[in-house]
Order: C-alpha cells, then structure tokens, then sequence
C-alpha cells in the first residue's frame, strides 16, 4: 500500500502563508489525493481533494478561497497551499490517497484510504 508522509507544518501568525507537502512511496497516478484536518477535540475536517490528473478540485467550505490543493505526479507529491490563516486553521493536516474522488463535499464522507501520519500547523492570533 502507498505510504504517505507530510511536512511543512508549523507555527505561524494569523495572516500568514504556509505550504504543505505530501510526498507518497508510490507513483500516485493512480490516486485521488486529498487534505484533512483535525482540531483537539474535534471531529476530522474535509479540507481538500485533487482528481487523478489534477483537473478537478474539490473544498470544505472553511478553506474555499484560501486554500489551494496541486499535485505533481511525476514526483509523487502533493500540495496545499494556505493563504490567510487563522487560529482556526490550527489543527493536525493528514494527507491521504484513494481510488475514489469525491466530486463534492457531500462524498467526502468515504474519502480517504491511505493515510499519513500528519503535521501540525498552529495559527496564533
């Protein structure tokens, strides 16, 4: 199975930017690849999916507009890309790989086979 392990987490200041990356033990072509979250205390958090090629997108609606999930398939990674964060964005990211792409936010219930084992990002105000 692919294994999956994220990097680029941190802590930053609200209104900031960070990147992270996902990089995969496979070749992910094969993948849908996606972004949760989660927060202490919190259920896991849809935050972004990318189809197979990378031409379709998919969003929670909390990061719609600042965030921006890319892939690079011929290195095995995958990106997101946040912009103007908040305290809220604070919380463990977990990339992950699937056959399956959720089209919308309503599928992204049974999204999310492969998991990494995360990277904590933390917003200060």
């Amino acid at each position: 199975q692919v294994q999956l392990a994220e990097s680029g987490g941190g802590l930053v200041q609200a209104g900031d930017s960070l990147r992270l990356s996902c990089a995969a033990s496979e070749l992910i072509g094969n993948y849908a690849m996606g972004w949760f979250r989660q927060a202490p205390g919190a259920e896991r958090e849809f935050v972004a999916a990318t189809s197979w090629t990378g031409y379709r997108t998919v969003y929670g609606d909390s990061v719609k507009g600042r965030f921006t999930i890319s892939r690079a398939n011929a290195k095995n990674t995958v990106s997101l890309q946040m912009n103007s964060l908040t305290p809220e964005d604070t919380a463990v990211y977990y990339c992950t790989a699937d056959n399956y792409f959720p089209g919308t936010e309503v599928d992204t219930g049974r999204f999310g086979r492969y998991w990494g084992q995360g990277t904590q990002v933390t917003v200060s105000s």
